[in-house]
């Protein structure tokens, strides 16, 4: 049985369905990642199980337990917000003992229960304990808001965005202290985003949701490498889509306009099927690699520099492929308009829903 299971939710606002029978089983101590565009409505779930919103339908159970006909405070989940939702006129001592107060927690335990926490966050007691959120950084306004989420020792841990708002370089960090600190504590979690690189970069599994669905469920690993749906491999990294018909189902062959390419596995559809196929940038070459089959020649149509990776757009056969190569001080990419040799294997092609 799943530590925290989720059941046929839907919720409508009016005549609008924004989560349609949404199922989810989760296991004690996994952490989770609800993943898509703006509305779609993975925030929408997450409040549902916060108990912030009330299902039109189905149950939320932790540990067997149906939580939906309990308030917020009774079903001892914590939850760090987008914005922070600290309490200016409280220390960062009295903004994480909050929950504990509220709970009727014994002063000296709860004293000890905040120092606890702020350890935990690297913030100590001594140094940040008397400070008041505006005498601190963006990131570390988040980590007090974690250490009240997690304060009271709740069963479940419910993270709304809460990078969001901070710069580049702080959200790299921050996402790597939550996930060791998820792991030393052992905590269920799930972590709303529409970011795909803290998705795939933090989590155990990935929940791709669309239209209030969830499209695909799995690991960061079977997410970006075997998209089940259109959306998900259009929405996840980036890729070149291609649409191929099969001329050989059992050797794998297909064709696109005037490119013939063998994949080199048997394919589960009839001879005469249009299949969506595509390629992920780093698994196309430039020039002739060692183990790449398939050899193409292709004229450089855009050039973009990206730092350490930079980006081809080239053209063969009249379709256009995109591919990464590293860069290299004393090896520049080629120019737009300059002939070029592109290569890949036929194993790195993405069958969309296979």
């Amino acid at each position: 049985m799943a530590y925290l299971d989720i059941a046929h939710l839907e919720k409508s606002f009016g005549a609008n369905r924004v989560v349609k029978d949404f199922s989810l089983p989760i296991d004690q101590g996994e952490f989770v990642s609800l993943l898509g565009p703006s509305g779609c409505g993975k925030t929408t779930v997450l409040r549902m199980v916060a108990g912030f919103e009330t299902p039109s339908a189905g149950a939320i159970r932790i540990e067997g337990k149906d939580i939906v006909p309990l308030r917020p405070n009774q079903r001892n989940v914590g939850m760090v917000f987008q914005a922070y939702a600290l309490f200016p006129n409280l220390t960062v001592a009295q903004n994480v003992g909050f929950g504990l107060k509220i709970a009727g927690v014994r002063a000296a335990e709860a004293q000890g229960r905040v120092a606890e926490m702020l350890d935990l966050i690297g913030l100590p007691m001594a140094e940040f304990g008397g400070r008041y959120p505006f005498q601190l950084s963006g990131g570390q306004q988040q980590r007090v808001a974690l250490a009240r989420a997690l304060a009271p020792r709740p069963r479940v841990l419910l993270l709304d965005e809460p990078l969001s708002a901070l710069d580049a370089k702080v959200r790299v960090r921050l996402r790597t202290e939550i996930r060791d600190i998820q792991r030393r504590l052992g905590i269920t979690t799930i972590f709303v985003t529409h970011d795909q690189e803290e998705a795939l970069s933090i989590s155990d599994r990935v929940v791709v949701m669309n239209a209030g669905i969830a499209d695909q469920v799995g690991s960061p690993f079977e997410i970006y490498n075997q998209p089940a749906t259109p959306f998900v491999a259009s929405f996840v990294g980036t890729l070149t889509p291609i649409d191929a018909t099969v001329i050989d189902p059992h050797q794998g062959t297909v064709m696109s306009g005037g490119l013939t390419l063998h994949l080199g596995r048997a394919l589960p559809v009839q001879a005469g099927t249009v299949v969506p196929i595509a390629l992920r940038p780093e698994a196309v070459h430039l020039g002739r690699a060692s183990g790449r089959e398939i050899v193409l020649p292709a004229t450089a149509r855009a050039v973009e520099f990206m730092g350490s990776v930079i980006r081809i757009r080239a053209e063969a056969g009249g379709q256009s492929f995109l591919l990464d190569t590293f860069n290299r001080p004393d090896a520049p990419p080629p120019r737009p308009g300059e002939p070029v040799e592109i290569s890949f294997s036929g194993r790195d092609v993405i069958v969309i829903g296979a």
